[in-house]
């Protein structure tokens, strides 16, 4: 069976990020973009996922996290699609509710190469740490 895996690098004006993902691994992961909560949270998806995860981002944080958190999110979605390959196996839609602490997750997934994002949480708080919690 081939190793599910791709690795990438995307550079613009704002960030310099490269990563690598391999779905079949062993949950191995070194995660440095420079944002503590950002960090917490990738190594979290790479531990419960199973996914080994590098990811190396330099961005203009000192403007704000926006777009590192952003291009990051990018690199992740074409890192999966690449590795998937032919998507063998694959069901192009899932779904999961996952109990962590006292947060309530639910996630739907559909596998079709068009990138898009729903997000509906209340944002209660502003920040998490240095975290703004509209970039969650």
């Amino acid at each position: 069976m081939n190793v599910r895996q791709a690795e990438l690098a995307r550079k613009t004006k704002e960030t310099d990020i490269t990563a690598r993902m391999v779905l079949d691994g062993k949950a191995d992961r070194t995660i440095d973009t420079g944002i503590g909560f950002f960090d917490h949270m990738l190594d979290h998806l790479s531990k419960h996922s199973g996914i080994s995860l590098r990811v190396e981002a330099k961005g203009d944080l000192d403007v704000d996290f926006h777009h590192t958190v952003e291009d990051v999110g990018i690199v992740l979605g074409e890192l999966l699609l690449e590795a998937l390959g032919d998507s063998r196996g694959i069901s192009r839609y899932g779904s999961v509710s996952v109990p962590m602490e006292e947060t309530l997750a639910d996630c739907a997934i559909d596998l079709c190469g068009r990138g898009a994002l729903v997000y509906n949480v209340p944002v209660t708080q502003p920040k998490v740490g240095d975290f703004d919690s509209e970039l969650g």
